[in-house]
């Protein structure tokens, strides 16, 4: 079963897709985002395409944060609408601190991350993935 992520931005939304087995991320896409509907109306194209069972949708919160943000709220209404349009079961993760994770990653392979920023956030999308595999294979198989 192949799971998306989604990194979602003002500007640009990051792509993770899981490898067939639904064990390991990889950093997929950046899709730039003009609207919701632009974005939805790609998105479910690429889904059908890769065959995608489930969605993981980041929900940017701030540390320390208790009222939902006008962004969060925005990736939580995004996420929303993917799931609506395409029918999948979305599993949301907290991002915070998943962007200066994935700058980390990137300044270890050499890669400067300002210049890279696209490339930033698939990175963050698979970090968000990835944690969302690991948690569904610790738990215990019925």
């Amino acid at each position: 079963m192949r799971t998306l992520a989604i990194d979602f931005g003002e500007k640009r939304i990051g792509l993770a897709l899981s490898d067939a087995d639904g064990r390991f991320a990889l950093p997929w896409k950046v899709l730039e985002r003009r609207s919701d509907e632009a974005a939805i109306a790609t998105l479910t194209g690429w889904i059908v395409e890769q065959e995608v069972a489930a969605l993981v949708v980041g929900l940017p919160r701030q540390p320390g944060e208790g009222s939902e943000s006008p962004i969060l709220a925005r990736a939580r209404s995004f996420g929303d609408k993917l799931a609506v349009a395409t029918g999948l079961p979305v599993e949301w993760i907290d991002e915070a601190f998943t962007s200066a994770s994935a700058a980390e990653r990137l300044r270890e392979a050499g890669v400067d991350a300002r210049r890279a920023k696209g490339r930033l956030d698939a990175v963050a999308a698979q970090i968000l993935l990835q944690e969302a595999l690991d948690r569904r294979h610790a738990r215990p198989q019925r």
